[in-house]
C-alpha cells in the first residue's frame, strides 16, 4: 500500500492509502476505455469531371449519402483536363447541383473554390 496524493490543493492536499500500481492502471484503462468511444470524423474524398454522365453521377451521390451517414465529411473535387479547362462553368454547375442535393442533411464547410485545374468543395453533416 501506498500513500498517494489524490487531490493536489494548495490550502488542504487530500491523500488515499491504496496501492498505486493498481490506481495507474484502473486509470490508463478507463484513458484507452475513452479513446475508444471517441468518434473521429475523416475526410472521404469524391473524384468527378465536368461532364459526367447521370448514372455515374448518381452512384456518386449514393457513395456520399453512405459517408454522410457516417458522420463523414466529403471533399468533393472536380478535375478539368486539356479542353475542359474552358469550360469552367461547367464545374461550378456540377458543384452547385452536388449542394443542391444534399442540402436537407449537409452544410457546406468551405465553399467552391479553384485551384489550378481542380475545383473543390467540403460537405459536412449536419
Amino acid at each position: 500500500m501506498d500513500l498517494v496524493e489524490v487531490g493536489p490543493n494548495p490550502d488542504m492536499p487530500v491523500c488515499k492509502i491504496l496501492d498505486y500500481g493498481k490506481m495507474r492502471f484502473e486509470a490508463q484503462k478507463k484513458k484507452a476505455a475513452n479513446k475508444k468511444r471517441q468518434k473521429t470524423q475523416d475526410i472521404k474524398e469524391i473524384k468527378m469531371r465536368p461532364n459526367i454522365d447521370t448514372h455515374d453521377y448518381l452512384v456518386k451521390t449514393k457513395a456520399m449519402t453512405k459517408f454522410f451517414e457516417r458522420g463523414d465529411k466529403v471533399k468533393v473535387t472536380i478535375r478539368f483536363r486539356g479542353r475542359e479547362m474552358a469550360h469552367m462553368d461547367r464545374g461550378m454547375d456540377l458543384l452547385s447541383r452536388v449542394k443542391e442535393d444534399f442540402t436537407e442533411i449537409t452544410k457546406v464547410e468551405f465553399e467552391p473554390k479553384t485551384e489550378g485545374r481542380l475545383m473543390t468543395m467540403v460537405l459536412a453533416p449536419k
